[in-house]
């Protein structure tokens, strides 16, 4: 099993390495090695996930050390690798899902001329992600953390020829090093306070940590995880990251990089579990992004910008989930296992619409869409109802218990969570039926020679990944959800708790449902039961506009962290230049201005000479006889 564990990781590292230095060479079947290095990886995982579960609860686990990596002084790093309950479930997700997307590019890039490159950037990012997961410890998650980004930057950037494409790879680079920074400082905490960054060894020393200690190790690591996830305040560059290719957009929604934050917010429970004051930090960001996103997708006609949107609100549930302790971390795992199946299908779905269209992505500019494109409509579709939370999809089950789990924390804090989960699901279900009454529904918004071809089915490559998501999107969250499978596969790693209903199932359910319901019948009245003006309409309200630019985002980074950075630096700059150059400077005129007056007693004519030696032994005569005569 330990060598199906390092070879999980392997194949699509290989993959990547073979079709980068193989170059044009591999051109004519790079994308075949491209799947089949990451359909290889998903193999293996089924397998490590078969051995697991013949395992008792308690030994689920498999772990293998490669090599010593840093025995440097009292720092002693192991590359070791561990599966467990927890990160089997996301080495599924990233090899399967990812596979699925590995196979629908085929047909999407078909007629672009660096398909083979595009493919070892996707089989690099599946990489990364792996060692994230699989790491023992987090200097290997760190360098799993920051090979996702380099994926990233790579990816979003892939059509770099576009000024767009090439500042958004370089906005979602700059962003991420903030949030990496917290997670760097976080290691050098830990160290300083355990001397091991390995996990077991972090968490069995958490009880003699201080409190301080605890607090200041959680909140740097949610800084880092609001990077990777696009949480407030490090949310503004995944709108841009859409520059990239649909399937690009659909690894980044669903298997990787935004999932990465959740699972290093679950995987330091112990650290969280023992500081209250970093936890309640976790709610609120996950709180607040969850609206944040949920408001700034109900304004967006870029269906790839709105599906992103969602993502940023759907990972904010999950992070909501995950501070809320043992009792959130298995429903926050829940919701983002469905959410990989139905963001997945949603974002492909984009992309079959895209290839339709002649790549255009204004969702004003489509309609009736359904008669052309049936398979999409249906795939599509089982995914809108499974994020929007119907019964019995996906997301029925995970949603609902993030939103029951959040009414039962209790007290005040349990009505404000849950008030702003139900809220948000509310704002869900009106902003992707506009989507879908906007994309599918209406009368044909557009022209033969506006999409240069008559819209069509996208090809069966691309479909059947389509079509595989959408049963997920259908049985997964049933799947995980009853009989508790996922919380009692998940015990071993998140620990246990006794549920206090604070608030009946049955009731959350009940007002759940009505609040979609009710979203769902807001949209219907304002985008179908009116027509559609192919253009956005300037005359709306002040939070439209607000939505529009991303509830002022990009403004507050600009004025905030921009401006004044670059105040800050024309004030280092100044002194420098008078502080610290002027000292040296000043040192160096007065050494010369010295220099310059002793150069003058240097004439170079012996009478002067003569007549200072003559001088000088006259002071050291009168000198002695002073003295003598003293």
């Amino acid at each position: 099993m330990q060598t199906l564990l390092w070879l999980t990781i392997a194949l699509p590292l290989t993959g990547a390495v073979i079709l980068l230095l193989g170059g044009k060479a591999t051109d004519a079947w790079g994308h075949l090695l491209g799947c089949a290095t990451v359909l290889g990886a998903f193999a293996c995982g089924t397998v490590l996930f078969t051995h697991l579960l013949g395992l008792p609860a308690e030994e689920r686990s498999v772990h293998e050390v490669l090599f010593s990596w840093v025995p440097v002084g009292v720092l002693k790093v192991d590359f070791g690798l561990q599966l467990d309950a927890l990160s089997v479930c996301f080495v599924l997700l990233i090899t399967g899902v990812g596979a699925l997307i590995h196979i629908y590019s085929v047909g999407y890039m078909s007629h672009d001329p660096e398909r083979r490159r595009f493919f070892a950037y996707l089989n690099l990012f599946v990489a990364a992600m792996l060692l994230l997961v699989l790491a023992d410890n987090y200097l290997g998650l760190y360098m799993g953390w920051e090979g996702v980004g380099l994926a990233s930057y790579l990816l979003i950037g892939f059509w770099s020829y576009k000024p767009s494409a090439a500042t958004a790879a370089k906005k979602a680079f700059v962003v991420n090093r903030v949030g990496d920074m917290g997670l760097a400082i976080a290691l050098m905490v830990l160290f300083a306070s355990v001397g091991s960054v390995t996990f077991s060894t972090v968490f069995s020393a958490v009880p003699g940590l201080t409190h301080g200690a605890l607090t200041t190790v959680g909140l740097l690591l949610l800084l880092g995880a609001c990077g990777k996830s696009a949480q407030v305040p490090l949310q503004s560059w995944l709108g841009d990251a859409m520059e990239g290719p649909t399937p690009v957009s659909a690894l980044i929604h669903a298997a990787t990089m935004v999932t990465a934050g959740v699972y290093l917010i679950v995987r330091s429970g112990p650290i969280f579990n023992a500081a209250p004051g970093a936890q309640a930090a976790v709610v609120i960001v996950g709180a607040v992004t969850l609206l944040f996103g949920a408001i700034v997708g109900c304004a967006k006609d870029d269906i790839k910008k709105a599906l992103a949107a969602s993502t940023m609100s759907q990972i904010g549930y999950m992070v909501l989930a995950a501070g809320l302790g043992p009792a959130g971390y298995a429903v926050a795992i829940m919701h983002l296992l469905a959410h990989g199946f139905f963001k997945a299908g949603l974002f492909l779905g984009a992309g079959s619409v895209m290839h339709a269209m002649g790549d255009e992505t204004d969702m004003r500019r489509y309609g009736e869409l359904r008669k052309l494109l049936p398979i999409t409509f249906v795939t599509f579709g089982l995914g809108y109802l499974a994020i929007i939370g119907v019964p019995p999809f996906a997301g029925f089950f995970s949603k609902d218990a993030i939103i029951e789990t959040a009414f039962n924390s209790g007290g005040l804090k349990g009505w404000a969570l849950g008030g702003a989960a139900l809220l948000g699901a509310g704002i869900t279900a009106f902003y992707m039926t506009r989507v879908m009454l906007l994309t599918f529904f209406g009368r044909a918004r557009w022209t033969e020679k506006a999409t240069e071809t008559y819209p069509h089915e996208s090809p069966a490559v691309m479909t059947w990944p389509m079509i595989v998501l959408a049963v997920g999107s259908v049985g997964a969250g049933a799947f995980l959800a009853i009989g508790n499978t996922l919380q009692r596969w998940l015990e071993p790693v998140v620990g246990s708790h006794e549920t206090e209903h604070a608030v009946p199932a049955w009731v959350t359910t009940v007002t759940a449902l009505g609040v979609v319901a009710v979203g769902i019948a807001v949209a219907y009245r304002q985008y179908a039961m009116h027509k559609v003006p192919e253009t956005a309409p300037q005359d709306v309200s002040a939070l439209t506009v607000a939505a529009r630019r991303d509830l002022y985002g990009d403004a507050f980074n600009e004025a905030t962290f921009m401006r004044g950075g670059q105040e800050l630096t024309k004030a280092l700059v100044v002194v420098d230049d008078k502080g610290i150059d002027g000292s040296v400077n000043g040192l160096a005129h007065l050494v010369g201005r010295i220099s310059d007056g002793l150069r003058q007693l240097q004439t170079g004519f012996a009478r002067s000479y003569a007549l200072s030696m003559l001088v000088g032994s006259a002071l050291v005569i009168a000198a002695v006889l002073y003295r003598t005569r003293g």
